[in-house]
């Protein structure tokens, strides 16, 4: 006759490790921790600002160049009615 296997889920449990309940706490860390969250909520609003003032020499660079645009076309057309007489 062949002997049982052990059932592994009936080994005793062993009670979990607790953590100590003083870790070491590194204030150096601490303070570059909040330099880095800093400079990361820093660059954020940086970052959409200069996405806002983007939009807005967007706008302003295609007025400028809508206006030279409108201008060439006016100043030909009245070379054309100089020219010939239109």
């Amino acid at each position: 006759m062949a002997t049982p296997v052990p059932d592994p889920r009936d080994a005793p449990v062993e009670p979990p490790v607790e953590p100590p309940d003083e870790a070491p706490i590194d204030p150096a860390a601490i303070e570059l921790r909040y330099r880095y969250h800093r400079a990361r909520r820093q660059a954020r609003v940086r970052a959409r600002q200069e996405s806002r003032l983007a939009h807005y020499r967007f706008y302003i660079v295609m007025a400028v160049l809508l206006a030279l645009a409108a201008a060439f076309v006016l100043g030909s057309w009245h070379e054309i009615q100089r020219l010939f007489g239109l």
